[in-house]
Parts: C-alpha cells; sequence; structure tokens
C-alpha cells in the first residue's frame, strides 16, 4: 500500500517538452495546469498524501517526476535521466526524497550510467527495468547494485519500440499486468496474467494502481472496461495536455 506520493506543478514552458508526436500540438499550459490538479485530486482520493512541488521553469519536462528518482520500502534512488535537456533535473528533487528517506537509503546513478524512473516497474520485491534510448545496461547495473543490497531483485527488459518500460506495460498488483505491443509476447512476462491493451488504446496501458484503485487516463474505454472486469475500481484522469509530449499517467508522480 503506498502512503506517500510526490508531484511538480508543470512550468510555463511545458509546451517546450520533449515528443514524439508534434501532430497533436504542443500543450496548453493552462489545461496542463487544471489536469495536473485534477491528477492531485485522484490520488488523495486513494488516501495518499500529496507533496505538491514547485515548477522548475529551466526544464519543461520536470512535471514527469518519475524520471528523476526510483522509491521503495527500503531504499531510493536519484536517477541520471538519458535525455539531456532533463539532466539537471535530479538536483532538485534530492531535498524532497531526503524528507523520507535517510542518506544512507539514498542511492544515486553516475555518468557514464544512465537511467530513467519510466523505464523501471517494481512488482512486489523484483524491479524489471527497460533497456532503452534513456536506460542503459551501466545505469541498470548500479541500480541492481545498489537495490540488490537491500534483498530486491532486478530484471533487464530490452526495449525495441517504446520510448520507457512503462509506456506499454504496467503492474496493477493481483499478479495482473496491463500490456500492449511488444509486450504481449515478452518472455519475462510469462508467468503474469495480461490484460491486452488493443494497438488503438495504447497510450492508455499506462495506469496506475493505487491502493487497490486503478486510475485510468481518459479517453480509453477498451482499458477502462478491461480494468474494471478485472474487479477494480477506476478512476478516470485526463492527461491529453501530457500526452503532447511523452508522457502519462505514471510520470506525474512517484508513488511510495
Amino acid at each position: 500500500m503506498f502512503k506517500h506520493t510526490i508531484v511538480r506543478t508543470p512550468c510555463s514552458k511545458v509546451y517546450d517538452g520533449i515528443t514524439s508526436a508534434p501532430e497533436l500540438g504542443q500543450p496548453i499550459y493552462e489545461l496542463a495546469l487544471e489536469q495536473h490538479a485534477k491528477y492531485i485530486e485522484a490520488l488523495k482520493a486513494t488516501g495518499v498524501d500529496v507533496l505538491v512541488l514547485p515548477p522548475i521553469e529551466a526544464y519543461p519536462d520536470s512535471c514527469f517526476v518519475e524520471d528523476a528518482a526510483v522509491l521503495a520500502e527500503k531504499c531510493a534512488i536519484i536517477t541520471n535521466p538519458g535525455a539531456g535537456t532533463r539532466n539537471g533535473e535530479t538536483a532538485y528533487i534530492i531535498d524532497a526524497i531526503k524528507q523520507f528517506y535517510a542518506d544512507d537509503q539514498i542511492g544515486y546513478i553516475k555518468a557514464p550510467g544512465t537511467l530513467e524512473g519510466g523505464d523501471v516497474m517494481k512488482v512486489g520485491d523484483t524491479f524489471y527495468i527497460g533497456v532503452s534510448a534513456r536506460t542503459n545496461e551501466e545505469g541498470i547495473k548500479q541500480f541492481a547494485d545498489f537495490f540488490g543490497s537491500y534483498g530486491y531483485t532486478v530484471k533487464a527488459v530490452i526495449l525495441n519500440e517504446v520510448l520507457h518500460l512503462k509506456t506499454g506495460v504496467n503492474y496493477i498488483e493481483n499478479n495482473k499486468m496491463l500490456v500492449s505491443g511488444e509486450f504481449i509476447d515478452k518472455p519475462e512476462f510469462a508467468e503474469y496474467e495480461k490484460i491486452i491493451v488493443p494497438e488503438e488504446e495504447a497510450y492508455g496501458a499506462n495506469c496506475i494502481w493505487m491502493n487497490g484503485t486503478v486510475i485510468v487516463p481518459l479517453g480509453y474505454e477498451a482499458v477502462k472496461k478491461a480494468v474494471e472486469d478485472s474487479g477494480y475500481p477506476v478512476i478516470v484522469v485526463d492527461t491529453s495536455e501530457f500526452r503532447k509530449i511523452d508522457g502519462g499517467l505514471s510520470c506525474l508522480s512517484l508513488r511510495f
């Protein structure tokens, strides 16, 4: 069960965020703020407290706070983002993490290692980490060395098509995973019960489990129905402005 979440308010330059889908247009700042506020309301509805960090105007993607750190019950790690324009974001997350973890519980990914939290999926005491354009094998090794000292297991997953691991696979507890695209047949996930997301709703695979409830992005009815049919209550949140800069529900918070 999660007790805490950390989010960061979008900055006014959110329209300059990294995108692989320019055809969607630029985010509208005021609408992004509205959607972010409703996202916070959804998190609070699941019984967690929410630490809201201020915007960082120098980093248009900094609202995607998940990429700057990975948090678990016993320890935490500050990442080293593989996207050059995001690399400085980690300096702004450390003080927040230190509110919840002692200094010796916090590790740091160092160059030449790179790692972004969007590539990290926790399943019990196992972490699946995507080898991607943003996360390299050296970053995963450093993560495994640190988290392994606390009894966690790390398994690397090679990505071929998507930006981050959790772009296409998300664990929603009870041995269930939402999977789309290349993850439908990944042998690493053979043991789990898969909820297959249709190609036309692939973005909707990025849902988050929060204390028994699953938060689902607005507009993905097949995903919403599949999650409900699996026995979960659902909260729907509009993330359309964040989709324009390659972000989704999990990207917008640290949950622990």
